[in-house]
C-alpha cells in the first residue's frame, strides 16, 4: 500500500532553479610603513550546504541578494601584524552547481557541508605593496539546481501528465483542455510504506522543435537534465496541438519525443526511461495500444510514418510501458510499483559500480606498493 505525501511546492511562482547573487571579498587592511606591520587579509566569501535550505528560501531570506566578507584588520603599534577579516558563509542547498556570469563552474555542492570559494578577500598592505591593502574579488554568481527531481514527466501538451502527477502525488497541477497550463515544474512526492519518497517534476509541455527553443523548448528541455530518469506520457489516441498542425499517433510523439531530446543533448538518451500510455478510458483504446506496442518493437519498420529529419538516431527502450488511466485512476497502482523498481534497480547499479571502482583503486595502490617493495634494492 502507497501513501501519499503533499507537494512541498503548491503555486508556480514558488519555484525557483537558479539563483543569481552579488559577492565580495573583504578589503586588506592598512599596513604600518614606519614598523613593516603587515595589514590583515581580507574575509573571503563561501558558499555552503546545508540540509533543508532551497533557493526559494535563499531569495526570500536574502532579498538584495548580496554577500559581502569583513575587511582585515589594520596593522597597528600592539598588533603589527592585523587580524583576517571574518569570513561570509551563503547557506545554500546541496545539489547546487555555482557558475560566473561567463559560465565557468566554480564548483558544486553534493552533499551537506560542501563548500565552494567564491570570491577572495584581499591581501593585507605590507612591505610589497606600499603597505597599501588590496580591494576584495567582487563577482556574479549563479546557483542552479542540478537535480530536481528524481523522476521529470515527459510529453507533449494535454497528454495528461498534470493529472497525473495530481493522482501520484496528491500535488496540485493547474489541470485544463489548452495547451500549455504548465509552465514551470511542478513537484510532487510519493511516499511508501517503508518511508522512502521519490520526487516527480511535471515539467513544462514540450512541442516540435522545442531544441531550437519553440514553445518552451530550452525551459523544457533545460528541467529534464536535472531529473535522474524521464517518464513519457503519451495518449494512447494520438493528439493535435493546433488546426494547423499535423495530427500524431502515440508513436510518432514517442519518436517526435526521443528526436526532441536528442537533437538538444544526445545524452539524455543516457537516462533510463518509462512509458506511460495514458487514456485508456477512451473507446478503442486497446486497439490502439495493440498497435503502439507493435511499433515500439520495431520503430525502424515505421520510421516511415515521419519526416526523416525527425526520426531519432537510436530508439529509447523502455523499462516498462505502463497503460493507465489517469482519469479513472487504472493502472496507477501498477505505475507507481514499475517507477518504485526502476529507481531501486537503477540506485543498486550505481552502488555496485562505485564498490567496483574503489575495490579497483585499492588493488592499484597494493600492487604499487608491491611493486616498490620487491623492487627495492636491500641495504649493504
Amino acid at each position: 500500500m502507497v501513501w501519499l505525501s503533499r507537494t512541498c511546492y503548491r503555486k508556480y511562482g514558488n519555484f525557483v532553479d537558479n539563483l543569481r547573487l552579488y559577492v565580495r571579498g573583504g578589503s586588506g587592511g592598512m599596513g604600518l610603513p614606519r614598523l613593516g606591520g603587515e595589514g590583515g587579509k581580507g574575509g573571503d566569501v563561501w558558499v555552503v550546504a546545508m540540509k533543508e535550505m532551497t533557493l526559494k528560501k535563499m531569495k526570500d531570506k536574502y532579498l538584495q541578494k548580496r554577500f559581502i566578507a569583513a575587511a582585515g584588520s589594520n596593522s597597528t603599534v600592539r598588533a603589527l601584524r592585523g587580524q583576517k577579516g571574518e569570513d561570509q558563509e551563503v547557506l545554500a542547498p546541496a545539489g547546487i552547481t555555482v557558475t560566473n556570469d561567463e559560465g565557468k563552474v566554480l564548483g558544486e555542492l553534493n552533499c551537506e557541508g560542501d563548500r565552494v570559494l567564491v570570491a577572495r578577500g584581499g591581501q593585507g598592505g605590507s612591505y610589497h605593496s606600499q603597505f597599501l591593502p588590496k580591494k576584495g574579488q567582487a563577482r556574479q554568481v549563479r546557483l542552479d539546481l542540478k537535480l530536481i527531481a528524481d523522476l521529470g514527466l515527459v510529453g507533449f501538451p494535454n497528454a495528461g501528465k498534470s493529472t497525473l502527477l495530481g493522482m501520484l502525488s496528491h500535488a496540485k497541477p493547474q489541470v485544463a483542455s489548452y495547451a500549455f497550463t504548465t509552465l514551470r515544474p511542478e513537484i510532487g512526492k510519493v511516499m511508501y510504506d517503508d518511508h522512502k519518497q521519490i520526487s516527480m517534476a511535471d515539467l513544462p509541455g514540450l512541442i516540435e522543435g522545442a531544441h531550437m527553443n519553440k514553445g518552451m523548448g530550452h525551459q523544457f528541455l533545460k528541467h529534464v537534465e536535472r531529473t535522474k530518469q524521464l517518464l513519457f506520457v503519451v495518449d494512447v489516441c494520438g493528439f493535435q496541438l493546433a488546426s494547423k498542425t499535423p495530427f500524431r499517433t502515440a508513436f510518432e510523439a514517442v519518436q517526435i519525443l526521443t528526436k526532441e531530446l536528442e537533437l538538444y543533448k544526445d545524452d539524455l538518451l543516457c537516462k533510463s526511461a518509462l512509458l506511460v500510455v495514458n487514456k485508456m478510458d477512451l473507446p478503442g483504446a486497446e486497439d490502439k495500444l495493440s498497435e503502439l506496442q507493435e511499433q515500439l518493437r520495431n520503430p525502424q519498420g515505421f520510421s516511415h510514418l515521419l519526416p526523416e529529419d525527425m526520426v531519432p538516431k537510436r530508439n529509447l527502450v523502455f523499462r516498462h510501458v505502463i497503460p493507465i488511466s489517469a482519469a479513472t485512476g487504472s493502472g496507477v497502482m501498477q505505475l507507481k510499483t514499475c517507477i518504485r523498481e526502476s529507481l531501486d534497480k537503477e540506485a543498486s547499479m550505481e552502488t555496485e559500480a562505485l564498490h567496483r571502482d574503489r575495490l579497483q583503486s585499492l588493488r592499484g595502490v597494493v600492487t604499487a606498493n608491491s611493486t616498490s617493495t620487491w623492487g627495492s634494492k636491500p641495504r649493504v
